[in-house]
């Protein structure tokens, strides 16, 4: 044949699911790397975009700001766990249901080690990113909250032990991620949460009044980062909850 062949035309990066996961990552990625080298502050959106190897409007099209781009996939994620409750065995137990729910966030973290540990070192070193860290991980509460009020409705005090769980699993979640973190990404993290979520399953199993309460008492549950281990975790719960029943 005289005339060459034409290749066929290699498909872009970003037209399926792994290829939008590769390019969000390199770019993420390229982004903590400019951050950890010249200051969050100082590095601009067009660096980010030059260091990924790609366009501004592809940069845009992943995330809306610099700061989006210290957290990729939160918002695909936790748009993921609302369906992972809502099509849940009705049946199973609730807290086993939350409880690979929280397995299900922690996968984020390990699927991009990379991503993960940059973040994590960025976002002790940047005020305003760890409120948004915060403000993400208080969105993965409220909806494993509402899904535990329906779970729960009905019964007494459906609230308060709607609000209770929910905070256990996710304080269970962040102090297994956090221990992932210190070792450098070598803790074998879904063991160690499922571990957790299990003593938090135990602590709180049996513990939920089976009648109104004659005392017109007001219970506050505050949910905040501690460094102390899950069973000891599960143990002042278990504890908080047994005064409540006196």
């Amino acid at each position: 044949m005289s005339e060459a062949v034409a290749a066929a035309p290699k498909p872009r990066s970003g037209r399926t699911p792994h290829g939008r996961r590769k390019v969000r990552s390199a770019i993420a990625v390229a982004a903590l790397e400019k951050f950890a080298e010249q200051g969050f502050e100082a590095t601009t959106v067009d660096q980010i975009a030059e260091a990924a190897g790609v366009g501004r409007r592809t940069f845009f099209r992943y995330f809306r700001s610099k700061e989006d781009v210290v957290f990729p996939g939160h918002d695909e994620r936790l748009a993921e766990v609302v369906e992972l409750l809502e099509s849940a065995d009705p049946h199973a137990d609730a807290l086993l249901v939350l409880g690979q729910a929280a397995e299900f966030v922690l996968g984020m973290y390990l699927e991009e080690p990379e991503v993960s540990l940059k973040r994590s070192e960025l976002t002790r070193q940047v005020p305003s990113l760890r409120d948004k860290e915060i403000a993400s991980i208080d969105r993965y509460q409220r909806v494993f909250a509402r899904y535990l009020r329906a779970r729960f409705a009905g019964r007494p005090d459906a609230e308060l032990h709607a609000a209770v769980a929910a905070a256990a699993v996710v304080a269970a979640h962040n102090h297994v991620l956090r221990q992932w973190l210190r070792s450098g990404g070598e803790l074998d993290a879904r063991a160690a949460l499922r571990h957790a979520t299990g003593q938090v399953a135990e602590a709180l199993s049996g513990q939920w009044p089976t009648g109104e309460s004659d005392r017109a008492e007001t219970v506050v549950v505050a949910a905040v980062r501690t460094s102390a281990s899950a069973d000891v975790v599960a143990t002042r719960v278990q504890d908080a909850l047994r005064d409540i029943e006196r």
